[in-house]
């Protein structure tokens, strides 16, 4: 609910599975040991009193920093279709249960390669087959690095994807605050071009606390959010942010996550 109370409107579950195991009772793999015998069930639940949408992840069934074999290796194919039968059995009857979200993070360097092209529209087969009012996601990273020229427009015209939130990195400090909506303003008029495809925002709001990668991440000043929003908001229809949980919290919440300014965020943005 608090969650709702700030006006988000789209949740994203980031995996069902990791290294082996499940977040939900599965007779594919074995369960993570939790107090709540169905997670994923128990969210989308409260996700339905809320009036939220979800976008379920289709993976992660091996390592989740395996994104390459994860792609590529034809077994963890079959178990990943498996595994969105199986989702799609037990919770696609939510009415928070909106489309899929594709967690191997491929990165965009310059145009969208045939490995992403592949394994995205294979995922999207499976996906509507299984539920055919779904909208699909991905959230790739490399938005800087992208050359949205001709070849890149032929690339997404193929793409069977419903939308692509384009991480802005500037919590990975690839991009400055301010700087990023120069890069969407290109690829929203390539998206145009191609007639194919949404153009949303994957909004880092958090930093890292030292190191890059090699320390935890901390709330951003709410100011460098906003700035933000007000740089990449022209050119997408919608705004997703990296990460809620841990980032942001309803202070007095039952199950406080995250770091001290987590609440402070959350006061500023609400």
């Amino acid at each position: 609910m608090g969650i709702r109370e700030t006006g988000m409107e789209y949740l994203v579950l980031m995996a069902v599975a990791n290294d082996g195991k499940t977040w939900y009772p599965s007779k594919l793999q074995p369960r993570y040991d939790f107090a709540c015998p169905d997670p994923l069930e128990a969210v989308l639940s409260a996700a339905d009193e809320c009036g939220m949408k979800f976008f379920v992840s289709n993976d992660f069934w091996d390592k989740w920093s395996n994104t390459t074999k994860m792609m590529k290796d034809h077994e963890i194919a079959k178990l990943r279709e498996q595994g969105m039968e199986e989702v799609a059995g037990k919770y696609s009857h939510h009415k928070s249960f909106y489309g899929w979200y594709y967690p191997n993070e491929s990165g965009l360097n310059n145009s969208i390669d045939d490995l992403t092209l592949n394994y995205v529209n294979n995922c999207t087969k499976i996906a509507k087959r299984l539920t055919p009012k779904s909208v699909n996601l991905i959230a790739p990273y490399g938005t800087k690095s992208m050359r949205p020229n001709d070849q890149y427009i032929r690339q997404l015209e193929k793409l069977d994807i419903d939308i692509i939130a384009y991480q802005d990195e500037i919590g990975v400090r690839k991009t400055k605050a301010g700087s990023a909506g120069k890069y969407f303003e290109i690829l929203h008029n390539a998206h145009s071009k191609a007639g194919r495809s949404k153009i949303w925002a994957d909004m880092e709001v958090f930093e890292f606390e030292q190191g890059v990668y090699t320390s935890a991440l901390i709330p951003a000043n709410f100011d460098r959010v906003l700035q933000q929003m007000e740089d990449i908001s022209p050119f997408v229809e919608k705004i997703l942010i990296y990460q809620y949980l841990g980032i942001m919290n309803k202070p007095g919440s039952l199950a406080s996550v995250g770091h001290p300014n987590s609440g402070k965020l959350y006061i500023d943005y609400h």
